[in-house]
């Protein structure tokens, strides 16, 4: 897809994205990456903190808030710093997680450090020894490591640009045995040693939590139109929480999302649209998927994942019949100038998809995703306000097109739930 950056359009919605401030959102990402709230994980205080924060801020606006509660089950939780070190030619080296080395999602629990020798995963004798898996055969590795018994498995991962393990809370099926990531060139370093002792700990759980949607619908004065369009702003709250010694404050992933949603709400308070700020989705999009079996056939549901750092052009994905969705948002685009591309979007979006709504996920990058780099002052303010002026337009267009209010050249009758225009003369968008 491509941008035409329209130059007038209806005063109406001019006005509309004059409203929208990077001030309000630049505090609403400042607010949830706050220390209080630790990282935001599902079935954290720090996470219900959050869910209550927002519910107070969509009742400011006028808005019916409910929360929607539901168990989620198998939350990695990390209730201690792993440890990890080894002994070669007399020389102990003592790594730092997060930074060489971080928790492989299908490790077992090891809560004690483990001592043993370190081994190839082709040794003969695999018995209580540390196993080094080959790039890329960890899971063969693990099989041969716990047929023999082994002390457990460490394998490679690559590390990000700026040298961080991101953190994660859902994977496969966990091992018999602890499996330790080791970031790629130290791994090439032990492949090439010998005689090494590795100890090292694990102390990972599963653990089954819930989780809490909240949901708000703002009334309007065009009532009957708006609960025929249904229009659905989402983004996901939740974060992958802090370590038990490090911030990750989840700026970007999703307070930035959420920010540039809460915006639109509150541009938008008048104009009947629905939010869902979901729980969950770090742990496998849990809280969409409980909220998109409530809903009602024909919603229109726009997913914003991400609107920190908008480099080319926004990600789009489209799922379940969201022909025409996508043909507004495509339009919307060309008016606020947002310059969009297909791209996979795998976040909420596709759990309303998959329950037959037309579902568009929205994502403009991420820096430093879910890591501690991941802070409030690398959320680009102007990305904030091309996703929430986004998200505006598309509303807006979604409504005139689904009643039909829309007549030549733009305009829109007075039975919009929009109220009337301030001036009667269309002027170029405010940039």
């Amino acid at each position: 897809m491509t941008s035409v950056t329209a130059t007038h359009a209806d005063p109406r919605l001019a006005d509309l994205l004059e409203r929208v401030s990077k001030e309000q959102m630049q505090a609403t990402v400042r607010e949830l990456a706050d220390d209080r709230y630790a990282g935001r994980r599902v079935g954290t205080p720090g996470g219900r903190a959050a869910a209550a924060w927002l519910g107070e801020r969509l009742a400011e606006l006028g808005a019916e808030v409910e929360s929607s509660g539901f168990t989620v089950t198998g939350v990695r939780e990390l209730y201690d710093t792993p440890l990890l070190r080894w002994r070669t030619g007399g020389v102990t080296r003592r790594l730092e997680h997060r930074r060489d080395f971080a928790e492989h999602l299908a490790s077992a629990e090891l809560p004690t450090a483990r001592t043993a020798p370190l081994v190839p995963a082709a040794h003969p004798d695999l018995r209580d020894r540390w196993v080094l898996a080959e790039p890329g055969d960890w899971v063969r590795a693990c099989d041969r490591a716990e047929a023999h018994g082994a002390a457990g498995v460490l394998t490679a991962r690559d590390g990000d640009a700026e040298g961080w393990l991101p953190k994660m809370i859902a994977g496969p099926p966990a091992r018999r045995m602890p499996v330790l990531a080791l970031r790629s060139d130290l791994h090439r370093e032990l492949l090439a040693c010998e005689a090494v002792q590795v100890t090292a700990s694990m102390p990972l759980r599963q653990v089954t939590v819930d989780g809490h949607n909240v949901l708000a619908r703002f009334p309007a004065p065009g009532g009957e139109l708006a609960d025929r369009t249904r229009v659905l702003l989402t983004a996901h709250y939740d974060g992958v929480g802090d370590d038990p010694d490090r911030r990750l404050p989840a700026a970007a992933d999703n307070a930035s999302g959420v920010a540039a949603v809460l915006e639109a709400a509150r541009v938008l308070s008048r104009a009947g649209v629905t939010v869902a700020f979901l729980d969950a989705e770090e742990a496998g999009a849990w809280g969409s998927a409980h909220h998109a079996a409530s809903l009602p056939p024909g919603t229109q549901v726009i997913n914003l994942d991400g609107a920190a750092m908008l480099h080319q052009a926004a990600s789009v994905e489209a799922g379940g019949p969201a022909h025409r969705l996508l043909a507004v948002l495509d339009q919307a685009a060309r008016l606020t100038g947002v310059p969009l591309r297909a791209g996979a979007m795998a976040s909420d979006n596709r759990r309303y998809a998959a329950a037959g709504l037309a579902a568009v996920g929205i994502g403009m990058g991420m820096p430093g995703y879910q890591t501690p780099a991941e802070t409030p002052e690398r959320v680009q303010p102007d990305t904030l306000l091309a996703a929430a002026r986004l998200l505006v337009a598309t509303t807006w267009l979604a409504f005139q097109t689904t009643c039909g209010t829309r007549r030549a050249g733009g305009a829109t009758s007075s039975t919009t739930p929009w109220g009337p225009p301030d001036r009667g003369q269309e002027k170029p968008l405010a940039r």
